[in-house]
């Protein structure tokens, strides 16, 4: 009947009407499904993930919308809820668990993404202000497909002004569903286990002991800076530096050089995480980049969906009752700063202010990610505020006089005040794209990565020079690193890999430590001297709560792990007091972990020569067991056995290869010694395969741990079965 009705009223459907289709079909009901499907996720997962894919639902639900009006002449109402469920799911879910206020969007670049003038677009918020900014980013969509159903059957659109109204709506509906991908608050609190209890018991236990003489702490960490790039770790490769950082390398002339300093993760932000907790990343659900969670109308605004795919649990940067070295330093009196590149989060509980520092200057972000401004943050803001203190359209070639100026400001006004001071001192260079200021481009004479670095290496020189004017200099601990290596540009040395790779050359960096003062006890600083037992990022909170004497009254050395978390990292004093080079802290127990977006990649080492013996008696290999029989003495007589205390070993179960030319190869079950073999180059699971077989093992064993408990709680303390 409906057929015939339509012929009657049009023979050549030219004036065909638009109708309401309420019919069960299978298609339109599917849609609904889904749609409902997609809301329940929404509301009892509760991950941005799932709000990714009902955008996605979204915008194409509004297309079949709008194909089946022009095509079909029917809206199917079926589709109509399918996404009315989805929208209603999202907004629900971010009124109830938002994160911030909501809004997020639309501030202009000069203005400004976010600032205390602007509470509302970016901060705490409250129900109210959720519910105020949600409405405003999913109403017009939701408006426009009520739009639709009342228009069409009201009008029928029967004539073709009508017909035009209603495929202009539908077009309509498939651009706001667009641009609300690019202007959804993707902010939610994150879903994990809570340590907030742990966290404020740790703080409350701490001794407010520092003062004048208590050390200083300095601590410079590069972007991306290759193992050979400064000119004393050329030529202690005996390689001719393409230029010269006499400031970096006059940490290591008056401290001490560590050899075989790895990063806890070969990419930025994870790396960062394990330098301020003492954690592997995976603790924190920090495993991968932490990209800009800011809304913008910029082509670029859609990087803030990322870390919805690179995080877990909604994390959207360092977890706020993670402990960070800031914080304990600040419980025991220091002032704490940091300046240039933060990189672990950029609103609410991921502040820089939230997390033990007293005071910011730089940027939340990373160089190559657009927004990219200087904001000033704490200080007489308030904890957890910032203002814009050069826009978007900053100049990258000023930062290192930027943030040179700040630090060198900051650490006056705290020695005036005569407070000791931990500053954070996170360059971002040189990760590209590199820049240099106008007085340093062209210096080199080998290309704007060398002018970059050399830039900062004298600003580094004109800030040990305020400290020597100040008079502490001597009693500054300065600690220089990296925390990955090398991307585009770069030297390794002979180190095999580079960024975001499990080989060397990702994770291993320089590494120079110096306090002229230094109790007398710390042989290895008292200048030039080389610590050639492997060490790593984690180990500098355990290694300067010890230092500048962290203690709750009974232990120096007071850490998270006294209380209820696991800390990974191991404290390095060990190394420093040590005059012979026979000690080393990372053992079966205290691993170094490679690892790459929550797999461990390959695990390392270092154990006796004992123990290797113990390893290998009566073992055989060999084409010919019968007449190749390796034993004890054999093994006893290689000069890497006679020449050193220890070894350390490395193990890939499967890594892929760096060699694009066969990027089909696999390395798997790959035994390293570390010891005479830095470049990775011999596979020795064969001669040791003992070994090869324990840290295999070791990989299980670790993978097993984080899976049973991931954040590293201990149980008894939060009372868990």
């Amino acid at each position: 009947m409906d057929d015939i009705k339509e012929r009657i009223e049009s023979k050549d459907g030219a004036n065909k009407a638009i109708r309401i289709d309420k019919s069960p079909k299978v298609v339109p009901v599917a849609f609904a499904a889904i749609g409902a499907a997609i809301m329940l996720c929404q509301w009892i997962v509760g991950l941005n993930l799932i709000t990714l894919i009902g955008m996605i639902y979204m915008c194409v639900t509004s297309a079949i919308i709008t194909l089946s009006l022009v095509i079909k002449k029917r809206v199917y109402i079926w589709q109509i809820i399918g996404y009315a469920l989805v929208s209603i799911g999202i907004f629900t879910y971010y009124v109830i668990n938002g994160a911030d206020a909501g809004w997020g969007a639309y501030i202009s670049g000069s203005a400004g993404f976010a600032s205390a003038s602007h509470s509302l677009w970016q901060g705490s918020g409250n129900f109210f202000t959720r519910l105020a900014g949600n409405l405003l980013l999913c109403s017009p969509s939701f408006i426009l497909l009520m739009a639709i159903c009342v228009f069409v059957s009201k009008c029928g659109a029967a004539i073709r002004l009508h017909r035009g109204i209603a495929y202009g709506m539908g077009v309509a509906l498939m651009a706001t569903s667009v641009i609300f991908v690019f202007t959804a608050n993707l902010r939610s609190k994150p879903r994990v286990f809570d340590m907030s209890a742990g966290h404020n018991d740790y703080l409350n236990s701490i001794k407010r002991n520092a003062d004048v003489s208590s050390p200083n702490v300095l601590f410079i960490l590069m972007d991306d800076m290759g193992y050979g790039d400064t000119s004393y770790n050329a030529r202690k490769a005996g390689i001719n530096p393409a230029f010269e950082t006499p400031n970096m390398d006059s940490i290591a002339e008056q401290g001490c050089d560590f050899d075989n300093f790895y990063a806890n993760y070969s990419v930025c932000s994870p790396s960062r995480f394990a330098a301020m907790t003492g954690r592997y990343p995976y603790r924190g659900y920090a495993d991968n980049v932490m990209y800009p969670t800011v809304n913008s109308v910029s082509p670029f605004s859609a990087t803030r969906v990322f870390n919805s795919f690179e995080m877990g649990a909604n994390c959207d940067g360092m977890l706020g009752d993670e402990v960070s070295v800031a914080e304990a330093m600040s419980a025991a009196g220091y002032a704490t700063g940091a300046f240039g590149k933060w990189h672990l989060g950029d609103y609410g509980e991921y502040l820089p202010t939230n997390q033990g520092f007293d005071y910011f200057y730089g940027s939340h972000h990373i160089n190559d990610n657009q927004p990219y401004y200087h904001v000033r943050e704490g200080g007489d803001l308030g904890k957890g505020n910032y203002e814009i203190a050069v826009g978007t359209d900053i100049d990258q070639s000023d930062n290192t006089a930027l943030i040179h100026d700040e630090i060198d400001a900051w650490i006056r006004k705290s020695v005036e005040s005569g407070d000791s001071f931990f500053a954070y001192y996170a360059t971002p260079w040189p990760h590209a794209p590199v820049h240099a200021g106008a007085d340093y481009r062209g210096t080199t004479g080998a290309g704007i990565y060398a002018d970059c670095l050399t830039e900062f290496d004298a600003y580094l020189g004109k800030l040990f020079d305020t400290l020597k004017e100040l008079g502490v200099y001597d009693d500054t601990i300065i600690i220089f690193t990296s925390d990955n290596g090398p991307a585009l540009q770069g030297s390794t040395n002979e180190l095999r890999g580079g960024k975001y790779t499990a080989y060397e050359a990702g994770q291993k960096v320089p590494m120079y430590m110096q306090w002229n003062n230094a109790p007398d006890e710390y042989v290895k600083l008292s200048g030039g001297q080389t610590v050639y037992s492997p060490a790593a990022m984690a180990d500098i909170f355990p290694t300067l709560a010890y230092m500048c004497n962290i203690t709750d009254g009974n232990k120096r050395g007071f850490m998270p792990s006294d209380v209820d978390r696991e800390i990974d990292g191991v404290s390095f004093v060990p190394l420093l007091t040590d005059s012979g080079n026979s000690v080393y802290v990372h053992d079966a127990d205290h691993p170094i972990l490679h690892m790459k977006r929550e797999k461990i990649k390959a695990v390392q080492y270092s154990m006796t020569v004992d123990e290797v013996l113990d390893s290998v008696k009566g073992y055989t290999f060999g084409a010919d067991k019968n007449t190749q029989t390796a034993d004890e003495a054999y093994y006893a007589s290689l000069p890497l056995i006679k020449d050193n205390t220890y070894l350390t070993f490395k193990y890939f179960r499967s890594m892929g290869n760096d060699n694009p030319a066969f990027f089909d190869k696999t390395r798997k079950n790959w035994l390293i010694c570390l010891t005479d073999d830095p470049s990775e180059s011999y596979q020795r699971a064969q001669v040791f395969p003992d070994i090869a077989k324990r840290l295999n093992d070791s990989i299980s064993e670790w993978t097993a741990r984080f899976k049973s408990n991931r954040r590293g709680v201990y149980k008894d303390y939060y009372n868990l079965k």
